[in-house]
């Protein structure tokens, strides 16, 4: 099973930990070892491929379809949203919609509020990833959720990203929001279930 790198550290403590304990007690060295399975299971990093198409947006995450809406935004434009909702229980791996260019990154601090409230996408901690594709604007959220403390982004300006490629995790509960062009058509209905890198968001028309 392949393991997000942001999980190493964690579980080469809680590896340490436990090694250390079972010259000591079992007692913690269960604990310690149940921790640990818990982390591995967390930080499960799946390999994902699909038969990605021009003009197709595909999930940046999984979870479940919490909102899907018009807005308008500095680097989007006037745009189709869908919010994506992961619980403690997702990979958290997040994955680029569509193949683009990186031209905007923004972090904002903030609140710590229910990721699947839609309030979440205006107050809570967050991180905006836009990329210039030939279909238009396209925009990534990594929005923190009340337990998750870290947002993780390894992109920069001029990167040149796949459709599926991995580009960053939010650590527990959470959620991502993808913005798309106008004229896309949503693929999807609220409450769905989702998986980055595979399930299709929304299409071009045309």
């Amino acid at each position: 099973m392949r393991i997000a790198r942001d999980g190493v550290p964690t579980i080469a403590f809680l590896t340490l930990c436990a090694g250390a304990f079972a010259f000591i007690s079992w007692i913690p060295c269960a604990v310690m070892l149940l921790l640990l399975g818990l982390v591995l299971w967390f930080f499960r990093d799946p390999e994902r491929s699909a038969d990605y198409k021009d003009g197709g947006f595909y999930s940046p995450a999984d979870g479940k379809i919490v909102e899907i809406s018009n807005c308008c935004h500095e680097f989007t434009g006037y745009s189709v949203k869908v919010g994506i909702f992961m619980n403690v229980f997702s990979v958290h791996v997040n994955r680029t919609p569509c193949t683009g260019r990186v031209d905007f990154l923004n972090y904002v601090p903030g609140k710590k509020i229910a990721a699947f409230s839609p309030k979440a996408s205006e107050i809570n901690e967050r991180n905006y990833v836009g990329l210039s594709t030939q279909w238009g604007a396209v925009m990534m959220v990594q929005i923190a959720g009340l337990v998750a403390r870290r947002i993780v982004c390894r992109l920069r300006r001029g990167d040149v990203l796949e459709a599926g490629q991995r580009y960053g995790m939010i650590k527990l509960g959470s959620r991502v929001d993808l913005y798309m062009p106008a004229d896309t058509v949503v693929r999807v209905k609220l409450g769905e279930k989702v998986k980055a890198g595979i399930t299709l968001i929304g299409v071009v028309k045309g």
